[in-house]
């Protein structure tokens, strides 16, 4: 039988588009092959590292592959972000980020990447308050205390954060921008780090993960003051919003979330994202979140990759206004 050439056009279009769907489905039932390497840009025990381990528990079960959580506490997570781009784009190196990531497009002037371009989204993980907190030692009961003490020690009040570069740095700049007062920043390797040092009372304040620091609130070790986002936390329901404490309009929300090399094959990156999103609708999962304060927030890796760059244009003004600049 003759075919004319638009027919044959036709035909030959059926066959690639059969064929590249049998690619894509043979590639995601070889998915994975071996063990996942999740990098974590912070320490063992922060918020970043115990989102990753949970999440790691669940795609070990479902998929038999062990997953491997890689802490690389360095450089406020631009190290761990090199080591995913250099290693074989096949899905099997993770890299869980949180706010931090955003920031460093503006925060280093020289990355080897770019924040935006060279990274997939495959899903946003969760969102989780920060608390702002302080040592007893300190005497301070309210947010209008702490910004009222450093307005009258400018130059001498320090506050710490998981690194530079970190969500809670960042966090600490916008404070510090719409309260009107100067602090000197103090970078740790991780949030239980900071933390420990502003307990210490050895840095004034700082802001951090609700998970990290909820244990030692309740034991009385710090002092919380407030809740970074916009509507309070049903773990902490009596501790009012930096917003309502003395600063309308403010808002920040350390969100998570999972990135691979933009050179993933789009099916591996589609059935990481399944995986995520199945693992973040489970009950026990829920439950396990919500009991430490954050709230799942799946998302396609379209709508991560679009809120990613939104993040960097809204960190760039704020990091920006604060003179945060690493040459």
């Amino acid at each position: 039988m003759r075919c004319n050439r638009s027919t044959a056009a036709v035909l030959s279009g059926v066959l690639l588009s059969a064929a590249v769907a049998l690619d894509a489905g043979a590639q995601e039932r070889k998915f994975p092959v071996k063990p996942i390497r999740m990098l974590v840009p912070f320490s063992t025990g922060s918020q970043t590292d115990i989102l990753a381990r949970w999440t790691g528990e669940k795609m070990t079960q479902n998929w038999g592959q062990q997953i491997v959580v890689d802490n690389r506490p360095s450089a406020g997570g631009t190290i761990a972000s090199e080591y995913v781009l250099a290693a074989n784009p096949d899905g099997h190196t993770l890299l869980m980020v949180s706010t931090g990531h955003a920031g460093n497009a503006t925060l280093y002037s020289k990355l080897s990447y770019d924040t935006v371009r060279d990274f997939a989204g495959v899903s946003r993980v969760a969102s989780v308050p920060n608390l702002l907190v302080v040592a007893p030692s300190l005497g301070v009961k309210s947010v209008k205390e702490l910004i009222a003490l450093a307005k009258s020690k400018q130059g001498t009040f320090n506050f710490s954060s998981a690194g530079i570069g970190s969500g809670t740095q960042i966090n600490g700049e916008m404070f510090k921008l719409a309260a009107g007062f100067d602090a000197t920043h103090v970078p740790y390797k991780g949030a239980p780090e900071s933390l420990n040092e502003t307990m210490a009372g050895r840095v004034e304040f700082c802001f951090t993960p609700i998970l990290v620091a909820a244990g030692q609130v309740k034991a009385g070790r710090v002092v919380a003051l407030a809740v970074s986002t916009a509507t309070r936390s049903p773990m902490f329901p009596n501790l009012p919003t930096v917003a309502e404490a003395g600063l309308p309009g403010f808002e920040y929300d350390q969100w998570y979330g999972l990135l691979v090399s933009a050179k993933t094959p789009r099916p591996v990156v589609d059935m990481l994202n399944r995986e995520v999103v199945r693992i973040l609708s489970l009950a026990d999962m829920k439950e396990r979140l919500l009991s430490q304060g954050a709230t799942p927030a799946p998302t396609t890796p379209e709508e991560f990759d679009a809120f990613i760059r939104t993040e960097v244009k809204r960190f760039a003004k704020v990091l920006i206004a604060a003179g945060a600049r690493i040459n």
